[in-house]
């Protein structure tokens, strides 16, 4: 099989999902090595995790690797080239699908020793620490706007060129500051893919005494981090950063 733009997000998208939800699993399942490890630890972990998503992505045939429904609409709104839509969003969505399973393989043992329903369930998707929907929402879009803007400076033609592979560190920096600032209201999901689709393994995967996938808080996630996104998207557009 050849590489392309499809098969890099797929793959690029399932090893971000395997390793931001392993983080997550390694910190809040019981009797792993890294049960109550905390924040720094799951915000670094989904750090590294988008860098090597996208050295994987890239490896595989996607030289954009947005890896994010949020970052393909994004870009599509700020170039006003909307031919990637479709195909990336769908590989995304599989990627992390894949992803998702794969961390309730790996850690197939723990969800039995772990009592708590929600605590299984934030390994595959987020949740808000305040239930309060209009407030949940406006931290998914203030994040993912700032995920956003920070990825146009990266690639900004005003910073010169980029010595070859340090994009992805710089990625994954900006990611781990989202994170570490941003996240701790809502999870900073900051992608529909990273959410939704996990939220869909976990309802259909055997996961023991698993609960409620929550599906009434699901579009919160969605729909904030399409909202931040367009509204980068349009900012980039407009002022051509």
């Amino acid at each position: 099989m050849q590489t392309s733009p499809f098969l890099g997000e797929l793959i690029g998208t399932m090893v971000l999902l395997l390793l931001g939800n392993g983080v997550v699993a390694n910190v809040v399942l019981k009797q792993t090595k890294g049960e109550s490890s905390g924040w720094i630890v799951i915000t670094a972990g989904w750090a590294f995790a988008v860098t090597m998503g996208v050295f994987v992505a890239k490896a595989f045939g996607s030289v954009d690797a947005h890896l994010n429904p949020a970052v393909t609409v994004a870009f599509a709104v700020a170039t006003n080239d909307f031919s990637h839509l479709v195909p990336y969003i769908t590989a995304q969505l599989i990627g992390a699908f894949l992803g998702a399973t794969l961390v309730w393989l790996h850690y197939l043992p723990h969800w039995a020793a772990t009592p708590d329903p929600a605590a299984k369930l934030a390994c595959f998707a987020t949740g808000p620490a305040i239930r309060q929907p209009g407030s949940n929402l406006l931290s998914e879009a203030m994040a993912t706007l700032v995920l956003i803007l920070g990825l146009a400076g990266i690639s900004s033609k005003h910073l010169g060129e980029l010595a070859v592979g340090v994009g992805p560190y710089l990625v994954g920096i900006l990611v781990w500051s989202v994170g570490l600032s941003l996240g701790g209201t809502t999870g900073y999901a900051m992608s529909p893919a990273r959410d939704f689709s996990p939220r869909l393994a976990h309802a259909l995967l055997p996961i023991t005494g698993k609960g409620s996938s929550d599906w009434s808080y699901a579009w919160v996630p969605v729909v904030g981090s399409l909202a931040g996104a367009t509204i980068g998207g349009l900012l980039i557009r407009w002022f051509t950063l």
